[in-house]
């Protein structure tokens, strides 16, 4: 092993930065959920006639990313079970599935039944086979069962909107179970394209989430805080620092726990015995280059194409970068990769996709006699764009 790396490694082991840094992760879930009093009743009232063995109504649950959707739902879930314990009743048994991850009607399905302690097969089984096996699990369980979609917005399509609609109409099929849902998303506008029976069915109750202010953030970082650092570790800017960078990024909880987290790493990876408020910066350029380096690297490749023509004309000096500039240059792009190109109605609608991501804003704005044009501007560092775009070896040689 080389000294460098021995070097690095005491210097980590010898830092007393973390206490317990897990409780930093946007997973964990504390013993209390500050400023998030009146939904966690509003979803308590819905939930609570489960304990008398009652199913509640289906819930869909909106709002920004960060503002604690995910974790109210968990938190009164898992404070409904420790209700049932007391009464000595039977719980509600809790189905959780991320479908950002979970992202197709098969693994959905696939994981309901596991949860259920139903095995089916990784591939393999048609679908309506899958959903006959998910209510044979949930009959032998012979209860109720509460069933949590998070991020269910990334079920779009034919296949998404069918499970979706199986799912709401799954209690029909039972006679010794009973089913309800909680529906997550962050797109306000996902309900707009179901079909009116899923969207009905679906939200009978529904919940929206605010961002979280500086204050509020603030709070909830110097709750984790004390769990997760060492005792005066903290220069007292670092947590307002961290609050503040992230409510201007929407009010997002999970953002302000990340930039507090990678503060703490850098300044363990120094050896240094105090977190700063150069570490929260620093901790801000490495999140930003992983957000966007991963971001970049799941969009199709003319989306890479299109923001790679954003980038290009940034480093021209365009301040103000229309569509037509834009498909101008794309279209360029398109044919030194020898590709056929979109759309400009298609690339339009990447440019909107791109603002929805924060990787660009667009707005549209009146040029008079000229009509409305959009105009767009790059969100992001530059650099940390380019190596986002450099991954795809096809954009490497096109970039300066």
């Amino acid at each position: 092993m080389s000294t460098a790396l021995e070097d690095v490694f005491h210097r980590v082991l010898a830092a007393r930065v973390f206490k317990d840094r897990e409780k930093l992760r946007p997973d964990y879930v504390p013993e209390e959920l500050p400023h998030r009093e009146f939904e966690i009743k509003r979803l308590g009232e819905t939930l609570a006639p489960a304990i008398k063995g009652v199913r509640p109504s289906n819930v869909f649950i909106y709002g920004l990313p960060g503002t604690g959707k995910t974790a109210v739902t968990k938190f009164v879930l898992k404070a409904l079970a420790r209700t049932a314990a007391k009464l000595a009743v039977k719980a509600p048994r809790s189905c959780y599935v991320n479908c950002k991850y979970d992202n197709t009607a098969y693994r959905v399905l696939a994981s309901l039944c596991e949860q259920l302690g139903v095995k089916v097969p990784f591939t393999g089984l048609s679908i309506s086979e899958l959903f006959r096996r998910f209510v044979t699990g949930l009959e032998e369980s012979r209860g109720l069962a509460i069933v949590v979609l998070d991020e269910v917005d990334a079920l779009r399509g034919e296949h998404g909107c069918d499970l979706l609609y199986r799912l709401t109409r799954v209690n029909s099929e039972l006679s010794s179970s009973k089913v309800s849902l909680i529906g997550i998303t962050n797109d306000l506008k996902f309900t707009e394209s179901l079909d009116p029976r899923v969207k009905s069915a679906l939200g009978e109750e529904e919940l929206v989430f605010k961002p979280y202010d500086s204050e509020e953030l603030e709070d909830i970082l110097r709750q984790r805080a004390r769990l997760a650092f060492v005792d005066g570790v903290l220069e007292d800017g670092v947590i307002p620092l961290c609050a503040t960078l992230a409510a201007r990024e929407h009010g997002d909880a999970r953002r302000a726990l990340d930039l507090l987290r990678v503060a703490g790493e850098v300044a363990e990876r120094e050896g240094a015995c105090k977190v700063t408020e150069g570490h929260v910066r620093r901790a801000q350029r490495e999140i930003e280059r992983d957000r966007v380096v991963e971001v970049v690297r799941s969009m199709p490749l003319h989306g890479k194409i299109t923001l790679a023509a954003i980038y290009l004309l940034e480093k021209k000096g365009v301040r103000e970068k229309t569509t037509g500039e834009i498909y101008s240059l794309y279209r360029d792009l398109c044919r030194s990769l020898r590709l056929d190109e979109l759309t400009q109605r298609r690339i339009s609608d990447l440019i909107n996709e791109l603002d929805s991501a924060g990787l660009v804003t667009a707005r549209v704005v009146s040029r008079g006699r000229r009509g409305l044009t959009k105009i767009v501007k790059l969100n992001i560092d530059g650099s940390i764009l380019k190596a986002g775009l450099g991954e795809d070896g096809r954009l490497s040689d096109l970039l300066p």
